[in-house]
């Protein structure tokens, strides 16, 4: 069996955002990689969304940008405005295709369906598969969409609803995400924070239905796109291995309290790539351990109080614009972090720590 240099297990965001990265910067010129990825086709699948505080590799891949957002709950709306950070979604079908014309072009690449096929014993290995599915009693983020199109001009395209908490709550943590693509085009998500193994939850064409129908008042309207996924809101119980450095959320790449996970692939794939010559006597790359401490509060207050969540993510937005954004992104300094604990309700979080 072939041997190669580097392994890439999972040929998904994390593991294509890697082997891009090393391929632009001339990593795999005179090394081999191996891609495992079992998938026979690569089309859109998951859209990807997130605030750009920082330039990324996929520009070019951006279905739509928006400099102002919403968040309401039922009795209260407000509007934000993110010029100099600009809210982005990347299309996945767009994003797949730009990264694999690139790496077709390097003959040391090569991709095959199952790991078994090719000598890993003396491989530098990347895995981005997790065994998160044995968790399901545990907190994840849930969420069915649908892009839809409507007969007549419907939609504001300069203004996305990042959190509608007027819906249904059902004694979890629920939200609706409408991203207007133009004024007859959106995806609009159902978006659930509980155990992954509530089924009670999990009836999220008749939830889009209702919201489209009775909250948005759309009555006649073409699905064109439908996504569904889960994303863990807790940490794996191994970040480093013998034999392998774990990416993407397997590597915990996810922010705990948000879900939010592409900017921070990218910013993992830059340091393996800054790296990959010593890379097994390096670091552990982490998102920071003070957000990981403050988002585990956070997620205490949650399981406690859920039919309250709605309103206490809205207090976060109670703070300049430029704090709310760089504290979901990561980006935010001590001055930022004291900003948004002072507007938490301070005993109920209190109670968390304890």
């Amino acid at each position: 069996m072939k041997e190669f240099d580097y392994i890439i297990i999972g040929g998904g965001c994390a593991g294509l955002s890697l082997a891009y990265e090393l391929e632009i910067y001339d990593k795999l010129k005179d090394k081999t990689l191996a891609i495992i990825e079992p998938r026979d086709e690569y089309k859109r699948d998951k859209t990807w969304s997130f605030w750009k505080v920082f330039p990324h590799n996929f520009e070019d891949c951006v279905k739509k940008s928006w400099n102002t957002f919403s968040v309401n709950t039922p009795n209260e709306t407000k509007y934000i405005e993110c010029k100099s950070t600009p809210y982005q979604t990347i299309d996945s079908g767009i994003f797949y295709q730009k990264i694999l014309t690139k790496l077709k072009l390097n003959k040391n690449i090569q991709f095959f369906k199952n790991i078994n096929e090719i000598d890993k014993s003396n491989s530098i290995i990347f895995n981005s598969v997790s065994n998160f599915e044995n968790n399901q009693h545990d907190l994840w983020q849930h969420f069915c969409g649908v892009e839809i199109e409507t007969e007549k001009d419907f939609f504001d395209d300069e203004l996305l609803n990042l959190m509608d908490f007027a819906c249904d709550q059902r004694n979890r943590v629920h939200f609706f995400y409408t991203l207007p693509f133009d004024k007859k085009n959106a995806l609009v998500e159902t978006t659930w924070i509980s155990e992954l193994n509530n089924q009670n939850l999990k009836d999220y064409d008749e939830q889009i239905d209702n919201y489209l129908s009775k909250h948005l008042n759309i009555r006649n309207c073409k699905v064109n796109f439908r996504e569904i996924g889960s994303i863990p809101l807790f940490r794996p119980n191994k970040l480093k291995k013998t034999n392998e450095i774990l990416i993407g959320s397997a590597g915990g790449m996810t922010r705990l309290s948000t879900g939010y996970t592409f900017l921070n692939i990218q910013e993992h794939s830059k340091y393996i790539r800054d790296n990959i010559e010593n890379i097994k006597n390096v670091d552990l790359f982490k998102i920071k351990t003070k957000y990981d401490f403050l988002d585990k509060i956070f997620l205490n207050v949650l399981k406690k109080n859920s039919p309250e969540m709605g309103k206490i993510f809205y207090k976060i937005f109670d703070s300049s614009p430029e704090t709310a954004i760089n504290f979901l992104s990561n980006k935010s300094n001590f001055s930022q972090d004291l900003e948004i604990i002072l507007k938490m309700p301070k005993w109920k979080f209190l109670k968390a720590i304890i």
